[in-house]
């Protein structure tokens, strides 16, 4: 039986090339089949679909990589919520960039493991270099700043308790009432006590009450501030925050900018994030404001020496004399072992579009928000939670129920008409569109609103 042909090598371009056009041609079928921003049906449809077209999982005799590629490809895309659409609008889940992916399949026919040198020679130096500069932009002041890439959020949070834990120990973790929910399992995977919860009354950490817990509570202190709340996309007073931590000397700050974080990029939206570098550690996702392929993600440190603690030896890996023969050292730059190099789809996307190109896609997507909080106070039947921080707009039909909210949603979804979130503020359930299509269109954004106000008008509750 012949092998397989290989993604990488002399021949692995041309292996590629023919089964790059089917997934290409699956992926536009697919797109057409769904007709829309996700499939209608809901859940049931969508795995019987999917059951149907894959058939057997594990089949005795395969059908041939050209026929594999085509059924499973299409039946994903017919079946997915595509963010390219400007319909589909919930979630920090951003449509990337063309470029991106590309890059990311160079990533995955090389598949570089970043946890050696010799498996990831030229992979490793793109990664140094690129986090470097990335942390730069973070920490614009600082002699020797850098990053670790991470898959997220939720890595990045739990590398900045760690290295908290690491240099004081069993620190205390004060959050917001609106901080992302990794704060709390990442204290609890590294064996902290249950994270402080101060009051954010208006979806922000409230100075005063910060005060009176950092005074009440024994430190040492790890403050975690949010640039860009998962709700509301709203920015904590990071300036008023820094200063409380220097006042009570032993408490560290560490921003979750995970969604806020790429308005660095942008000139005119950069000082939303006043205070930033004022931080010990930062979390910044590119696979949000940043148009990247999952997972993308960041934690940027403010002195590289604080990485120190991250080392660890395995022979195989990075043995003493390697490291002392020059051979640079991976282990310490991550929790995992094996991973992609996630960076290199970051650095072609930064060379092609640059820090101008980016910041004119963020600009774009603050724009279609501001866009939409527009159309909704002037839409008659719809209240307004608050204009948008960032590029998350809160809404709902005036006078509605929760529990009619929801079934608007859900109505939506199951039609395969548009993809709106859920988020609770103020003691009430609103709709959340999140913008980050820059190719979005007024248009777009007045069609969410007359299918909202359909489903208001048709009396939809379920």
């Amino acid at each position: 039986m012949r092998a397989a042909p290989l993604a990488g090598g002399p021949q692995g371009a041309d292996a590629l090339r023919p089964l790059i056009d089917v997934v290409l041609r699956a992926l536009r079928d697919g797109a057409v089949e769904r007709g829309g921003p996700l499939p209608r049906g809901g859940p049931e449809r969508v795995g019987r679909e999917v059951r149907e077209a894959v058939g057997v999982a594990v089949p005795e005799h395969g059908t041939g990589a050209e026929e594999a590629l085509r059924t499973v490809v299409r039946a994903v895309a017919a079946g997915a919520a595509d963010p390219a659409e400007a319909l589909c609008a919930a979630h920090l889940h951003t449509p990337p960039l063309a470029v991106a992916a590309a890059a990311d399949l160079a990533a995955s026919a090389l598949n570089p493991s970043m946890d050696s040198w010799d498996q990831a020679p030229a992979a490793s130096e793109l990664e140094a270099l690129v986090a470097a500069a990335l942390a730069a932009e973070v920490f614009p002041g600082e002699a020797h700043p850098d990053a670790l890439v991470t898959t997220g959020g939720t890595e990045s949070n739990l590398l900045a308790l760690l290295l908290a834990r690491e240099r004081h120990g069993a620190v205390r973790v004060v959050v917001g009432a609106d901080a992302h929910h990794s704060f709390h399992r990442a204290a609890w995977l590294l064996g902290l006590p249950e994270p402080v919860v101060v009051p954010a009354p208006n979806g922000t950490i409230d100075p005063v009450a910060l005060d009176e817990a950092l005074r009440a509570t024994p430190g040492p202190l790890l403050v975690a501030a949010t640039a860009g709340t998962t709700d509301a996309g709203l920015i904590d007073p990071l300036p008023e925050i820094a200063d409380l931590c220097a006042a009570h000397g032993d408490a560290d700050l560490h921003v979750d900018a995970a969604y806020g974080g790429p308005a660095l990029f942008s000139a005119a939206h950069r000082p939303l994030l006043a205070g930033l570098d004022r931080a010990r550690t930062v979390t910044m996702d590119l696979h949000k404001l940043g148009w990247q392929p999952a997972a993308a993600g960041l934690l940027a440190v403010r002195d590289a020496a604080d990485l120190a603690v991250l080392t660890h030896t395995a022979d195989y890996l990075n043995a003493d004399d390697d490291t002392d023969a020059g051979l640079p050292d991976l282990l310490g730059r991550s929790l995992r072992t094996t991973r992609r190099p996630d960076v290199l789809k970051t650095a072609v996307t930064l060379r092609a579009l640059g820090r101008d190109g980016l910041g004119g896609l963020v600009d774009a997507c603050m724009e279609l928000a501001a866009h939409l909080a527009d159309l909704v106070e002037k839409a008659p039947g719809l209240e307004l939670y608050a204009r948008p921080t960032l590029t998350t707009v809160l809404f709902r039909p005036y006078d509605a129920s929760d529990e009619a909210v929801a079934g608007i949603r859900r109505t939506l979804l199951t039609e395969g008409r548009a993809v709106l979130g859920r988020a609770a503020a103020d003691g009430r359930l609103w709709l959340k569109a999140t913008l980050l299509n820059p190719h979005a269109t007024p248009g777009d954004l007045r069609n969410i609103l007359t299918l909202v106000n359909t489903l208001v008008e048709g009396g939809s509750d379920r």
